[in-house]
């Protein structure tokens, strides 16, 4: 036994390391990510939004559906709104925006244009068009409060606007960085330059609102106003969404357009005092990515408080998406590194460990449990380990869950291979060898002990079960071999089917007879009911099997049972080569007396008054008589057991109500009155005649003074 639990032991461990390091190989790296987009998800869910949006440190200005249907934008190419976008700028400066980048790229100006117009070019007619707007840059950059964005190996702001911010000094890349499934959950930090590393532009936004220049190290980690970015993928911040869709703050440009007219200065001040200010674009077809907040979207919009047109109703037939505009990710990662809660993943090594302990639990599950139970424990562990995980991302560390999971579901199905190849094949071979020889309930019990079984046994409380065929060795003499053969195995299948049904064991057949037992080796508290619902179910079998089948053709026969309660010992009983599970005591002789009794008083069923008082009022009976059997001095009442309660005939309860007022009489010594009540019954019912003769034979011939009024039956 030790060695096969040592070679469990091994295989569980050999498979946890085995599945859990699976899950660290390369082309898993595409599950890794769902971790974070799930907590995300659940997060949002059970506990809804974290942070007020109107306290956030950063704002979008969204040009948006709503401004491309408003005048003076309506109908107009953006590259002429340069003006208006200069006049938002200067307002949003002006009240006291800390800092303002542009995740729209302008890539160049209207007067630039070389199309004929004139007998000149638009661009030389339109000179001086974006002079507003530059002059809005240039002011924003000299006081360090304005970047402009472009993407690396893509479109660059027009050379006026660069030369307007200084060039470089206040250009950053817009760039973002997605996983092998093409979702963005990372953004990068820096880039590579002209000999040194370039912010991204939410990194340099950051950084000039805390005034501190990120500090950079050779590992790839960087280092902001102390603040140590979080990140597993060198030079990179995994991006922390809030779930819904007004998580970040969000101001349509038309409406600010419409403001900067107006002149309220207080609104700016109001909204953007001390706020990192983001320009982008809020659209329903463009600048669209999938993110880590894909399962946690609503309705996007620009619903910050309004300034001087109405909230933009409905667009007809918006729908919930699960993209995000691309500003948003650059202000995520703004407020992130504000806050300071950028996601803290545990790394590859870390994550490894919990997918190898995950999948070891799993597999001990497997290997100790049934199928089903080891599912329904792995579904909990699954459970519990996302809830723990979900409370874990409330602080930012995101716990892994697909790599615990497959890892866990994958020993799962290894150790389910294992057992039916290996350890199951021993227990099945048991099964099948010896299911015609024991009860189930025997072989349950050898295999849950994990050992042979040996002599011994236990007192129990059982129901001893006896029937046996009336009248059958001279039905047998007329049958042929294989006739008898298939009548008897039609009989004894049919009778051990509805036995065993109820709960009882077959200790042995005996010819046509049967010997069960109830209440062992299985415990059973109503053994004794049990088995008085298998004999009046034989009963009723009997007389199926003697108008239907066909091995009963010709032969109609009946059968007596017999019931009796009491201590009994029950185990292996037999040599020390040789034993099977049975059981001895009384109780079993009286048992088999009670069936022979049948065939004295002309029932099919009696049972002691052992068995009768512990069925309760479950069943209808009635008292046969007190007798004295073979090999026991003490008499004891036997009972006929008639049908389930309620369920007697009119004849059947005419028949008792008679027997028991005769039985009264005779045990009084009244034989005149005994008789004649036993006389109304008697046609019909045949231990009525058996008392009527009695009593008759009384009358004439009265018994002794020391008369008994019990019944010595002195063989079976």
């Amino acid at each position: 036994m030790g060695s096969v639990v040592r070679r469990d032991a091994a295989v569980i461990i050999l498979v946890a390391l085995a599945c859990g390091l699976v899950t660290a190989l390369p082309p898993f790296n595409l599950i890794h990510g769902w971790s974070i987009d799930a907590l995300t998800a659940l997060r949002w869910q059970a506990f809804g939004a974290r942070h007020d949006p109107a306290a956030a440190p950063v704002a979008v200005i969204a040009v948006d559906e709503e401004t491309y249907a408003t005048p003076p934008f309506k109908g107009s190419p953006t590259l002429t709104w340069t003006t208006e976008i200069g006049r938002v700028l200067s307002a949003v400066i002006d009240g006291g925006a800390s800092v303002v980048g542009f995740d729209i790229v302008l890539p160049t100006s209207i007067e630039l244009s070389e199309i004929p117009f004139g007998g000149d070019s638009v661009g030389a007619r339109m000179r001086g068009f974006d002079r507003d707007f530059l002059r809005s840059l240039a002011k924003g950059a000299a006081a360090g409060k304005v970047v402009l964005g472009e993407t690396l190996r893509g479109d660059r702001p027009s050379p006026g606007q660069r030369i307007a911010v200084g060039q470089t000094k206040n250009i950053r890349p817009l760039n973002i960085f997605t996983d092998p499934d093409e979702v963005v959950r990372r953004i990068p930090l820096t880039f590579a330059g002209d000999g040194k590393p370039v912010p991204s532009m939410a990194l340099e936004l950051v950084s000039r609102a805390l005034n501190a220049a990120p500090v950079l190290t050779e590992d790839g980690s960087v280092t902001l106003a102390g603040y140590r970015i979080p990140s597993t993928v060198p030079n990179t911040l995994t991006l922390n969404f809030e779930g819904g869709a007004d998580d970040i703050q969000t101001f349509s440009f038309a409406d600010l357009r419409a403001c900067v007219e107006r002149n309220d200065v207080d609104f700016f001040h109001r909204q953007f005092a001390g706020k990192i200010v983001i320009f982008g674009t809020l659209l329903d077809s463009e600048d669209r990515k999938f993110t880590s907040k894909r399962f946690a979207t609503e309705l996007d919009g620009s619903r910050a408080p309004r300034c001087a047109l109405p909230p933009a109703p409905p667009a007809a037939g918006q729908f919930k998406r699960t993209s995000i505009a691309g500003v948003y990710i650059h202000a995520t990662a703004v407020h992130n590194l504000m806050a300071r809660d950028a996601v803290v993943e545990p790394g590859r090594v870390p994550a490894t460990m919990i997918a190898i302990a995950f999948a070891a639990l799993a597999a001990l599950a497997a290997r100790m449990l049934a199928p089903g139970t080891a599912a329904a424990v792995y579904l909990g562990m699954v459970a519990l380990w996302t809830a723990f995980a979900t409370l874990a991302f409330t602080r930012s560390l995101a716990l892994p869950l697909s790599e615990p999971f497959v890892a866990g579901l994958a020993a799962m199905a290894a150790i389910g291979a294992y057992r039916f190849v290996v350890t199951d094949k021993g227990e099945r071979l048991l099964r099948s060898s010896f299911a015609l020889y024991l009860a189930p309930q025997v072989i349950d019990k050898m295999l849950a002990s994990n050992r042979l079984p040996v002599l011994g046994g236990e007192t129990r409380d059982v129901t001893v079960f006896f029937s046996d065929l009336a009248g059958f060795s001279s039905i047998a003499e007329k049958m042929t071999p294989a006739e008898l053969v298939a009548f008897m195995n039609e009989y004894l299948s049919a009778m051990t089917d509805i036995i065993e049904s109820k709960g009882g064991y077959i200790d042995k057949y005996i010819g046509d007879s049967i010997v069960a037992v109830f209440g062992a080796p299985a415990d059973d508290s109503d053994h004794a009911s049990n088995a008085a619902y298998a004999a009046l179910g034989c009963r009723a079998r009997l007389d199926e099997l003697n108008e239907n089948s066909a091995a009963f053709q010709g032969y109609k026969v009946a059968h007596r049972m017999g019931l009796n309660s009491g201590e009994a010992l029950v185990g292996n009983i037999g040599s020390r080569r040789r034993f099977n599970y049975s059981v001895m005591s009384d109780a079993v002789n009286v048992a088999s007396r009670l069936e022979g009794a049948n065939k004295y008083y002309g029932t099919s069923i009696a049972a002691s008054e052992m068995t009768v008082a512990l069925t309760g009022s479950r069943f209808a009976w009635r008292e046969l008589d007190a007798i004295r059997v073979q090999g026991r001095s003490a008499p004891v009442k036997i009972y006929e057991l008639l049908a389930e309660a309620g369920q007697a005939t009119s004849q059947q309860l005419t028949a008792a109500a008679a027997y028991a007022e005769g039985l009264a009489h005779w045990r009084a010594r009244e034989f005149d009155a005994a008789a004649t009540c036993f006389a109304r019954v008697a046609g019909f019912d045949k231990p009525s005649a058996l008392f009527l003769a009695r009593a008759r034979a009384f009358e004439s011939h009265p018994p002794d003074t020391d008369w008994e009024p019990v019944s010595t039956l002195e063989a079976k």
